[in-house]
C-alpha cells in the first residue's frame, strides 16, 4: 500500500468532453497550460484536437480541479488504450493524489474499455512513480517536446 495517499478528499469524475461545462473546461486549460507550459517550460500545442475523443478523469475538491487525465480507447490515440496529460496542481501534490489519480485511470480503463493493457509516455523522471502502477519501460529514452520521455507498458 502506498503511504500518505488522501482520497477522501476528492470527488472522482470519468467524463466525456461534451460533458464538461465551460467553466470546468476554462479551469481544466488553464491548469493544463500552467503545467505543461509554464512550470515545465515547454512551448507546444497542448490543445492538439485529440481531447474530444478521449474521456476525461477529474479529481476535484469542491469545485477546484486538482489531479487530471485524459484516457484512450485502443486506436484513438496508441495501438492500445493509453493515460496521458496526468497531472495534479502543484498545491496539491503533498496529498500524494497522483497515485489516486493513476489508480482511478486503470479503474476507468477497465470499466469503459474493458482492457487490462494500457500505454504510456512518461515524462522519465516519473519512471518509477509510474513502475509503482505495474508499468514497465518499453524501448530506449527519447525527446518529446524537449523533455527526456520513455514508453512504458501495463499488462
Amino acid at each position: 500500500m502506498k503511504a500518505n495517499i488522501e482520497t477522501s478528499a476528492l470527488d472522482w469524475r470519468v467524463i466525456e468532453f461534451k460533458e464538461f461545462t465551460l467553466d470546468e473546461l476554462y479551469d481544466l486549460l488553464q491548469l493544463r497550460s500552467q503545467i505543461f507550459v509554464v512550470e515545465q517550460d515547454c512551448v507546444y500545442l497542448d490543445q492538439d484536437g485529440k481531447d474530444r475523443k478521449a474521456l476525461h478523469v477529474l479529481g476535484f475538491k469542491g469545485k477546484k480541479i486538482c489531479a487530471y487525465a485524459r484516457l484512450f480507447d485502443k486506436g484513438d490515440y496508441f495501438d492500445t488504450c493509453s493515460i496521458g496529460r496526468v497531472i495534479v496542481a502543484e498545491d496539491e501534490r503533498r496529498y500524494n493524489y497522483g497515485h489516486a489519480l493513476m489508480t482511478e485511470c486503470i479503474k476507468a480503463i477497465k470499466a469503459h474499455y474493458r482492457e487490462d493493457r494500457i500505454k504510456i509516455s512518461a515524462q522519465k523522471y516519473l519512471k518509477k512513480f509510474y513502475e509503482s502502477h505495474g508499468f514497465v519501460q518499453k524501448g530506449e529514452e527519447y525527446l518529446e517536446d524537449g523533455i527526456p520521455h520513455i514508453g512504458m507498458i501495463k499488462t
